[in-house]
């Protein structure tokens, strides 16, 4: 009879999905000085084990491992990080033993890092990014049960094929179109205009729309190879702005150049030159707005054509640089360039 009952729950166990959960800090791993300390908190203090460990919960739906990649805040993370991270990303997901990967991680630049990852992650198999807006110290802390709704989706078959997902406030949204939309509030993660894609409920994941841009194993990137990557830095327009920052960017060492435009990414009379001159030199320069929503028309407010330049579509300035910095390592050709931006 005890042999029959060891059996069954080693069947059952066996049954669970096999998930591994990387950790790079952030405020899901902070630690403050009381418990409603909610800002001026330390962040990435906690390390993965003892995040597994506060929520025991998810040994009943997950066979999980933890790894410490980092331990940062993630206004640090930088392109070194990404290209270690997504290595490691790919490595594991070649494995016939995982079924999916949590990454825990900072929420400042969650979305960046969830947007690299969405073009060069060689699976099909679910990514899921988690942070927190609370330190694991405080009342009412939502690193918790963001982790156990991460895992939950990491090893549904129903999250398969649709790209990295960044799960927080029972939301699922995807990569490429999820933003922090407000400083210190649990909701912070927003699909503005085009909406999230989906919920989850008592753990389970409801998918209520399909990601349709490219993504993952679909895309023509890969950093299997890359130890750096070019460098794009993103110029930020504003009124009376001027010319120095983008000839400043340039002079260091720039390959390619976001320009954060006004309105529908245009170009202040002030600025035009330096960019038209900046493209002149080889510099591939990319139209996106600073506004949040909405397509940067092509020939819009500027003549792109005539001019050379891309424009961003629908990315966000910081997600644009990320696109344009992997297009970078594929070609130079803008044309080339621009398909990219209405695929990925």
């Amino acid at each position: 009879m005890l042999f029959l009952f060891t059996a069954a729950v080693h069947a059952q166990t066996a049954r669970l999905p096999r998930v591994s959960i990387l950790a790079t800090g952030g405020t899901i791993a902070g630690t403050g000085a009381t418990s409603t300390t909610t800002v001026g908190y330390t962040a990435a203090t906690v390390g993965v084990q003892a995040l597994i460990a506060a929520v025991p919960e998810i040994a009943k739906v997950a066979q999980v491992s933890g790894e410490q990649v980092f331990q940062i805040a993630s206004e640090n993370m930088g392109n070194e990080h990404w290209l270690v991270l997504a290595k490691r990303v790919n490595a594991l997901l070649a494995q016939p033993d995982v079924d999916g990967i949590v990454i825990t991680h900072g929420t400042d630049t969650l979305e960046e890092t969830a947007y690299f990852l969405n073009l060069v992650v060689k699976s099909r198999k679910p990514v899921v990014l988690v942070g927190s807006m609370r330190p694991s110290t405080a009342l009412s802390a939502d690193g918790p049960i963001n982790l156990y709704n991460a895992v939950n989706l990491a090893g549904s078959p129903s999250a398969v094929g649709k790209g990295v997902l960044v799960a927080m406030n029972d939301q699922i949204h995807a990569a490429r179109d999820v933003t922090k939309s407000n400083t210190t509030t649990a909701d912070t993660f927003r699909t503005t205009e085009l909406g999230m894609i989906g919920y989850i409920q008592g753990g389970k994941p409801y998918f209520y729309r399909e990601v349709m841009r490219k993504h993952t194993a679909d895309t023509e990137f890969d950093v299997s190879k890359l130890d750096v990557l070019p460098q794009v830095d993103v110029a930020y327009a504003y009124a009376n702005v001027g010319d120095v920052a983008v000839k400043a960017l340039v002079a260091s060492g720039a390959k390619g150049l976001v320009h954060a435009g006004v309105g529908n990414g245009s170009l202040p009379a002030k600025t035009k030159p330096a960019l038209i001159a900046a493209r002149e030199k080889g510099v591939v320069i990319v139209r996106a707005a600073r506004v949040g929503q909405g397509i940067v028309a092509r020939n819009g407010e500027a003549n792109d054509d005539q001019l050379d330049f891309v424009v961003a579509d629908t990315l966000s300035p910081q997600k644009a640089r990320i696109l344009l910095m992997l297009a970078l390592t594929r070609t130079s050709s803008t044309k080339d360039i621009q398909r990219m931006f209405y695929t990925y």
